[in-house]
């Protein structure tokens, strides 16, 4: 990097991760890394980024460790050279849901902060929730029907606000928290989500909520598209003109067209159960994994399953369920057999659930994947193939730090004409990787009817009775 050449943060704080990128004033990507959370931060004893109660539905992460792993992240961004008086400014995103709660006081201490101790140091006595619900907590069931009650139904509470009411929301976490913690609730000054935690944690002082969505800035997401982000869940994003609230999925504001909007449905068990598949199938090995993909056939000969380790979003279902061509139940499928029934489900029921919303699959429609697994050729040749759409990507998985960091110019210039369209010219186009297998429109059409009816069988089965143990 040139001693003068500007350069702008994207911050990406998810699951399982801190993610961050520098991009120079091209738009390239001039600096990248990442905190791992299991791996760098063993103290605080998480799995994949959180830790479950024995209750299976409470899921939280520990405020701290977020902190701890940006101290981190700065210190290795340091040691590597990196020259901070170059930046000119930083945007960042949050995992959708999380809920920070801090306690009074803590506004005087994020606004006294001393350079000479590590963030974690300083704030670690500022919250009065130590552990955060986030997006995978399940535990607000008596909240969410008290919500929708409240406004007449969950379908009128969709209409009003984009969404029925949802465990994970962070308005129903708050009211689990002030009804069954009040002491905690009553000691709280400040409830932020992640995204303005961590802006927070850079500007000293409490920041406002934000409403737009860093995934679908960095993918250059335009009307007709479909985003896909293949993480440690999978989410799903279309650009729409006319939003239909359903009791199903999300209509949220679009954050690159104030006029538009944008469809969102959320799948928990994302790449944790790839990861599951990949070490009881594949030896643990991607490769092996991929090698399987291949060598089976498209429509997996009629074997269909249902992988949910934890309680399902979209749809509210639990456990594994497996049928054959014949839509009998089996115990079991050959390790082949299972990894594409995983691969072919998971892809079935985003097509499924995004035509729900009223998403038609069009012949200029473009797939733009990010994610981990974006990077495995082998998976997008199935969502090609599910959706009969040619699948891109762009040469970072990390779509979200880098649409923070476009966000970051963009804010350089707020209340100008200029828009994020403007800004991210420079940027490199989509990727193609992948185009539909001839033939495999004619296997998926009429396997995509029976994963929707089998679905409606795997829903009247009762959760309890297939919670993991």
């Amino acid at each position: 990097m040139a001693a003068s050449a500007p350069c702008y943060l994207g911050w990406d704080f998810s699951t399982q991760q801190l993610k961050v990128i520098a991009i120079d004033e091209q738009l390239r990507v001039i600096y990248e890394d990442n905190v791992q959370f299991d791996k760098d931060l063993l103290e605080f004893g998480t799995h994949c980024g959180v830790h479950v109660q024995s209750d299976k539905r409470t899921v939280t992460s520990p405020v701290l460790m977020w902190i701890k792993a940006l101290d981190m992240i700065l210190e290795k961004m340091k040691s590597s050279g990196f020259d901070f008086s170059r930046v000119r400014a930083l945007s960042g995103a949050g995992q959708q849901h999380g809920s920070v709660y801090w306690k009074e006081g803590a506004s005087q201490i994020l606004k006294n902060l001393s350079p000479d101790l590590p963030l974690h140091q300083l704030l670690k006595a500022c919250f009065s929730v130590s552990d955060s619900p986030v997006w995978m907590d399940s535990s607000t069931t008596t909240q969410c029907l008290s919500l929708e009650k409240a406004v007449g139904g969950a379908q009128d509470l969709a209409n009003i606000t984009g969404s029925r009411a949802c465990e994970r929301f962070t308005g129903n976490q708050i009211a689990k928290i002030y009804s069954q913690n009040p002491e905690a609730y009553a000691q709280t000054e400040r409830i932020s989500v992640v995204s303005s935690f961590a802006a927070s944690l850079f500007l000293g002082a409490y920041a406002p909520i934000d409403y737009c969505d860093a995934s679908l800035a960095g993918m250059k997401l335009e009307e007709g598209d479909i985003a896909i982000s293949l993480g440690t869940s999978d989410t799903l994003f279309l650009w729409i003109q006319e939003p239909t609230p359903a009791l199903e999925g999300h209509i949220f504001c679009n954050p690159v067209d104030s006029q538009a909007y944008m469809a969102l449905l959320c799948f928990k068990n994302g790449s944790l159960m790839r990861e599951r598949i990949r070490d009881d199938c594949a030896s643990g090995s991607w490769d092996e994994f991929s090698k399987a993909l291949k060598c089976t056939v498209i429509g997996n000969n009629g074997n269909i399953g249902f992988y949910f380790e934890v309680i399902e979003i979209t749809p509210e279902a639990v456990g594994i369920h497996r049928f054959n061509r014949d839509n009998k139940k089996v115990p079991d499928f050959p390790k082949e057999v299972e990894i594409r029934a995983l691969i072919e489900g998971q892809f079935m029921a985003k097509r499924i659930h995004a035509e729900k919303l009223g998403y038609k699959i069009m012949p200029r429609t473009r797939i733009l994947a990010t994610g981990g697994a974006s990077h495995n050729k082998e998976i997008l040749q199935v969502l090609s193939d599910v959706f009969s759409a040619p699948v891109y990507t762009i040469d970072t998985a990390n779509s979200a730090c880098l649409g923070c960091a476009y966000r970051a110019i963009h804010g350089l210039v707020a209340g100008t004409s200029v828009s994020l369209v403007d800004v991210v010219k420079l940027a490199p186009e989509p990727r193609l990787v992948v185009i539909p297998n001839a033939g495999a429109d004619q296997v998926y059409q009429p396997l995509l009817k029976r994963y929707a009816d089998l679905e409606q069988k795997v829903l009247c089965t009762p959760v309890s009775s297939h919670l993991p143990k």
